[in-house]
């Protein structure tokens, strides 16, 4: 186990610099243009003469590379934090973002657990056919079609809701007031749908070929009834594939959803992915890039090795 961790965490890093490099010589390739504003203009362009901006991007990209060995240094924002470090701008944009996905998860792992369980469980009955064909229907719905609905139904026919969240001065100056979460509300909804679906369907088809196994044939002739056979030992080998599937959602939530924290206004990573492209701010876009291939990469290794910690069976042998 100790030397397949240590080859996918090498792997991972590998993977990442390929993928770094490429955006790095994509984006420095494209054009760059001065603020009208002297004072601005002159502060950017020693920057980018710092940073060897007129030299061949290899030298550039080594420059780049030193930054952040050595003072962590992923570039500066000139457009939308003026002056600001990059780093700084993306990890001031965390909170709200981790907020609104870890609420909808919360909400939605539960719930589409129970209905994956339940539609096994019921297994070729009507309850099964109509959760079945609900999952279809809400997994091939885009998330922002929800917003929509969510913001049509909440906020213009019931005014429940909010239409978009809260500003912190709105909201008592906190990302945890209760006024706060009120205005999540909505985006919280929009991405749990989705979510219930996945879970649900992933769960059932789990379940039900568990509970079709020779064990479970075993276990119900030593005298267990179906609900004593279905949690002490279908739940259990169940969850060995669908714990890992939670792990990485939860490792997601760092990236956000750029389309819902759009339409809701959200200030958070997603919503600085797209000012920073919109804004041609490009070293927080670089940033950006980092941060989301990273998060990707971690989720898939960590769901990996999981699965050889949640069910000692599995282990990665020496070859």
């Amino acid at each position: 186990m100790a030397k397949y961790v240590l080859k996918r965490v090498l792997l991972m890093f590998f993977t990442l610099f390929i993928i770094m490099t490429m955006e790095f010589v994509l984006i420095r390739m494209l054009p760059r243009e001065l603020p009208t504003d002297k004072v601005q203009a002159a502060a950017i362009a020693s920057r980018w003469e710092a940073l060897g901006y007129n030299k061949p991007l290899m030298v550039q990209y080594g420059i780049y590379l030193k930054n952040i060995v050595t003072e962590w240094d992923f570039g500066t924002s000139w457009y939308i934090a003026f002056r600001q470090p990059a780093w700084d701008v993306l990890t001031g944009r965390l909170l709200p973002t981790v907020l609104v996905n870890t609420y909808s998860l919360v909400f939605a792992i539960p719930i589409g657990i129970l209905l994956g369980i339940y539609a096994a469980i019921k297994k070729n009955k009507w309850q099964d056919s109509f959760i079945s064909t609900m999952v279809m229907l809400f997994v091939s719905i885009p998330s922002y079609v929800y917003a929509f609905l969510v913001q049509y139904f909440f906020f213009f026919k019931l005014g429940w809701l909010p239409l978009q969240v809260y500003s912190l001065a709105d909201a008592g100056g906190s990302w945890t007031t209760w006024k706060m979460f009120v205005s999540m509300i909505p985006p919280i909804i929009s991405l749990s749908f989705g979510e219930i679906a996945q879970l649900c369907r992933f769960t059932r088809a789990e379940l039900t070929e568990t509970l079709t196994s020779d064990y479970m044939l075993l276990a119900r002739t030593k005298g267990l009834t179906k609900a004593q056979a279905t949690t002490r030992h279908a739940l259990k080998n169940a969850m060995v594939p669908i714990l890992p599937m939670l792990i990485s959602a939860f490792i997601g939530v760092l990236g956000g959803s750029m389309i819902i924290e759009k339409i809701f206004s959200i200030p958070g990573v997603g919503q600085l992915y797209i000012q920073s492209i919109n804004l041609f701010d490009y070293d927080v876009f670089m940033m950006d890039g980092i941060f989301y291939t990273f998060i990707g990469l971690l989720a898939n290794i960590l769901v990996d090795i999981s699965y050889g910690f949640i069910d000692p069976r599995i282990r990665m042998g020496e070859r």
